[in-house]
């Protein structure tokens, strides 16, 4: 008797219309995605078409969201995988109605509308919140370096600008003397009549170059110049000597010889990452205990994490809308100036003072008063030396590390896409949102 086996029959049509609801199950993330994203406001989006007219109807703006958030919950950022996904991948298929639009269009409705995309973290953020009945106070702030969309390889030093500079002017004098030389023997064997104003290739490419570095140094010089005057700004900083008047074609504020401009995205800047130096951009992230919600965020081209300290916890007021009472922070943050800020602000900080070996055994606390002496770093260092401090502190490795670690390993979000500062910070926006929506979905599944 031979085996029987279930029914299979690939070339059969659906006897009845199918209903995409049945496609998955029905606490899947893609119908998640699709609630969550019909209960947030998409009026900066949808009011872009409305002013439009002319030409094809175009897809659902909401329907263009909740696929692109979906595509960053699960790992797919790339327009060309999402254009992929939406053919072979059943959720994405659920969540598109069967649309099936191009990685042009994806790529495109991501440009126009990326300032309103970063929105989107706002009202996830505050959703989160409200439905959860949250009150912060104790947040941890840390940065993280992601790579920018360009190459080190494509950066090049002041002190080399200029060396190249002479060199391809050098080089541009002799072709354009040879090229006059080629014309004048040319004059003497066909005559004067011919044109013989025809650049040769290998003039027009060092020409362009020479043009290039020539911008790069001067976008070098002007970047100087402001961060002199930032410098100056500050109390007690005497404003640097300026070097316009010692020599013709010198700059105001020279640049040391070791900055680097990159050629591919000019806002990102060398960083020193866990790989060694990359080409990157500095993404911080304010982070509370309860779901490890991100609560704050942004991105910095200064790869020292001393200047975000401040702006970090103003932007959990702006962007939770609400107030936080306690700060844990490693000792990249740590500076006289963010403990006397964060004192007037009235705010429990808990930060590093300096590196601590690992498996180092935390020191005891010196018995007696503090010196009056001492200053806000050696109090601080006090403050976490006694069991309630120390206590305190190793909490942060739990709340805010772990999320860095979800984003760029279980995500693979190790790269921006996209380039300029201002871009990459929607784009890191938009990432933290999607992140938010994961701790959402799994809190409300357990």
């Amino acid at each position: 008797m031979a085996k029987s086996y279930r029914p299979y029959f690939p070339e059969q049509d659906f006897l009845l219309p199918p209903s995409l609801r049945e496609w998955l199950a029905e606490d899947h993330l893609a119908y998640f995605v699709s609630d969550l994203i019909d209960e947030l406001d998409l009026g900066a989006i949808e009011s872009h078409y409305e002013r439009e007219e002319r030409g094809y109807p175009p897809y659902h703006p909401r329907m263009m969201t909740k696929v692109l958030v979906y595509g960053y919950c699960v790992g797919v950022f790339s327009s060309r995988r999402l254009e992929k996904r939406l053919v072979e991948d059943i959720a994405f298929r659920v969540l598109a109605a069967g649309n099936e639009p191009d990685f042009r269009t994806i790529s495109e409705f991501r440009r126009i509308h990326l300032k309103a995309l970063e929105g989107l973290f706002v009202q996830v953020l505050r959703l989160a919140l409200k439905l959860g009945a949250m009150k912060l106070g104790r947040v941890a702030i840390d940065g993280t370096k992601i790579k920018a969309n360009a190459s080190k390889h494509k950066a090049m030093s002041y002190e080399r600008m200029l060396r190249e500079e002479h060199r391809l002017r050098e080089e541009v004098k002799r072709l354009l003397a040879e090229a006059e030389q080629t014309d004048k023997d040319e004059d003497k064997r066909y005559g004067r009549n011919r044109r013989g104003d025809e650049l040769p290739a290998e003039l027009g490419r060092r020409e362009e170059r020479l043009k290039r570095i020539s911008e790069a140094r001067k976008a070098l010089e002007a970047r100087a110049e402001v961060e002199q005057k930032q410098k100056a700004a500050k109390p007690g900083k005497k404003d640097p000597p300026r070097h316009g008047g010692r020599g013709k074609g010198r700059p105001a504020v020279e640049p040391k010889a070791e900055s680097q401009h990159n050629f591919t995205d000019p806002e990102s800047r060398i960083m020193k990452g866990p790989d060694g130096f990359v080409q990157a951009y500095n993404a911080q992230a304010a982070v509370e205990p309860a779901l490890q919600l991100i609560v704050a965020q942004g991105v910095t081209q200064q790869s020292n994490d001393k200047q975000q300290l401040i702006p970090m916890i103003e932007r959990v007021r702006e962007q939770a809308g609400q107030k936080v009472q306690q700060v844990l922070a490693d000792s990249g943050y740590c500076s006289e100036e963010n403990l006397l800020k964060s004192a007037k602000k009235k705010i429990d900080l808990y930060v590093a003072t300096g590196k601590q070996t690992h498996n180092q055994p935390a020191p005891s606390s010196p018995r007696g008063r503090i010196p009056k002496s001492a200053t806000l770093v050696d109090r601080m260092k006090r403050k976490l030396m006694t069991k309630t401090g120390h206590a305190t502190y190793a909490r942060r490795k739990t709340i805010v590390e772990p999320v860095f670690g979800q984003i760029k390993q279980a995500l693979g979000f190790r790269q921006f896409l996209l380039r300029g500062v201002e871009k990459v910070r929607s784009e890191w926006a938009l990432v933290c949102a999607t992140h938010n929506v994961l701790k959402i979905y799994r809190a409300c599944r357990a």
